[in-house]
């Protein structure tokens, strides 16, 4: 029966809903969509910012993590946690605090070297996505590059080659396995960027922000959809050859894969560690510094012209305390059911001999290509009228926020079950446990960690939500993170810097009181 509750569960908000896009996109839609420029525009922009931003990403996520796992830096403590910190921080801070920086009266634009330009357009979304997603390339590249091991390296020294043909010759082609990896999963992230785009695009459109202005300013939902599965047949390309080459990625790694020594790497050269150093020290300066953009957008008078302290905007910030309180509150509840659903789904697919598990793994994870934009419009599409009336409600917004983050909890409390021998299982069974006897009284202690881990990423992750949501929030459930875009939209710094440093608070208070309920490492660890 929970087999059967799970594999209806995903057909009826995964495969329902997709299906309602694809059945909503009739031929005179396609012809629009095809015809015009504006929206062939988009497209080019889309794939040009993908090339870009993916580039630009992994080579930023490579560089830092090869310096904190092989450059023997010092304060890789320090580097390591600058960006899992940028991971647990909620999406909307990222392009709220690029315009704090880098706005026309941003503090290194205007403050620090008083220059009247903007970069809101290509160039501002360059670095916005830069700083979001090198993170997500760091977590790749560093589990690559503590797979590597030493003593190849130090053979090819030993065999006459030079620090520089060391790295041409074994590190980086032993390290293009994670190298295609990022660049696939942060393609996929780019295509899907909704907040960023919203807020620093400007007049650079891509196809996500275009689907949202065709439903909600044009109610043309035959076009919207048209312009959703455009942008879902790419992300979905990227999403199964991803799948693909983590099939294979144990076959073609397991000859060096692993720690086969305990001898640390060979660092490279004096200039090349400078570097390194000089390198991570700017990229982890920039990400403390949208922090500090946020918490003194918050605390001064006017952003950028009167920097007296004031408390007036938290004080403003109290006629928003509805919305707060609805953010948080789907948020811990879309956290709650993405981290149930992805502990029973896991261990379903993991644990027992049940029929249709690889489908049921394909669907769990298939949300994962799905653009957030696109998972709104099928959940408009879908859920509007008849027996399933949803939208408006506060259900509709928790479903869409499991769904959005149930392939990451499913990852990541697979990776706790995995760990763990089936002899376990083995032993239970023999002395009569029953299946869910087993789940719950022993692997749920055990891969306790992983469950508060996938609870954490998605309370974060869903509290600052905006791609998604905003097809689905009414004037019943407003969410803080809509009232931030548009007090940002006009210019109402203050305010919008103390709604997003009073959320940023709690998710670090969330995410403190777990580890310390839990254990010290186990979001880092896990997460990883």
């Amino acid at each position: 029966m929970l087999w059967g509750a799970c594999i209806l569960f995903l057909l009826l908000f995964i495969v329902y809903p997709l299906a309602r896009v694809f059945a909503e996109a009739d031929g005179e839609s396609w012809r629009r969509v095809l015809s015009s420029s504006r929206w062939i525009e988009a497209g080019g922009h889309t794939l040009l910012l993908i090339l870009l931003s993916s580039s630009l990403s992994v080579l930023t996520g490579f560089i830092y993590a090869y310096g904190v796992i092989r450059g023997g830096l010092p304060c890789t403590r320090l580097f390591s946690f600058i960006p899992v910190l940028h991971l647990v921080t909620p999406p909307f801070v990222g392009g709220l605090s690029f315009m704090l920086l880098f706005g026309r009266q941003g503090f290194f634009t205007k403050t620090l070297f008083g220059l009247d330009i903007s970069l809101y357009g290509l160039p501002g979304l360059l670095i916005a996505q830069t700083l979001c997603f090198f993170p997500l390339a760091f977590l790749i590249f560093k589990e690559t590059f503590e797979g590597i091991n030493p003593s190849l390296e130090f053979a090819a020294c030993n065999a006459g080659a030079g620090r520089l043909a060391v790295f041409r010759t074994v590190t980086l082609p032993l390290s293009l396995p994670g190298i295609v990896q990022a660049a696939l999963f942060i393609a996929i992230s780019v295509m899907s960027d909704f907040g960023n785009p919203m807020l620093i695009g400007g007049r650079f459109s891509v196809l996500a922000v275009e689907l949202y202005a065709q439903l909600t300013g044009w109610a043309e939902r035959g076009a919207s959809a048209a312009l959703g599965i455009i942008l879902l047949c790419p992300a979905l390309t990227l999403f199964l050859v991803q799948r693909l080459l983590l099939r294979k990625k144990g076959a073609h790694t397991a000859t060096i894969s692993g720690r086969a020594s305990s001898m640390p790497p060979p660092l490279p050269s004096l200039p090349v560690r400078v570097f390194l150093f000089l390198f991570c020290a700017f990229i982890s300066f920039i990400v403390l510094a949208q922090f500090l953009a946020v918490a003194g957008g918050a605390f001064s008078r006017i952003w950028g012209i009167d920097a007296r302290f004031t408390l007036d905007h938290f004080f403003a910030s109290f006629s928003y305390r509805t919305e707060l309180f609805n953010t948080l509150s789907l948020a811990f509840f879309a956290a709650a059911g993405t981290a149930l659903i992805s502990a029973v789904s896991a261990f379903l697919v993991l644990r027992t001999e049940l029929p249709f598990r690889g489908i049921a793994d394909s669907l769990v994870t298939l949300p994962a290509a799905i653009p957030g934009s696109l998972v709104g419009l099928a959940y408009v599409l879908a859920f509007n009228q008849g027996m399933l009336h949803l939208t408006g409600t506060r259900l509709v917004i928790i479903l869409v926020m499991v769904i959005s983050y149930l392939p990451a909890g499913f990852r990541i409390i697979s990776s706790s079950l995995l760990r763990i021998r089936t002899s376990l299982d083995d032993s239970a069974r023999s002395l009569g446990a029953s299946r869910l006897r087993l789940f719950a009284d022993i692997l749920c202690p055990i891969i306790s960690k992983g469950i508060a881990s996938a609870f954490v990423f998605t309370f974060v992750q869903a509290s600052g939500t905006l791609s998604a949501v905003i097809f689905l929030a009414s004037f019943k459930t407003k969410l803080t993170s809509i009232v931030i875009l548009n007090l940002a939209g006009q210019g109402d710094w203050g305010r919008a810097a103390a709604l997003a440093f009073i959320l940023t608070a709690v998710t670090f208070f969330v995410l403190g009181l777990l580890r310390l309920i839990v254990g010290r490492q186990f979001f880092f660890t896990e997460l990883s």
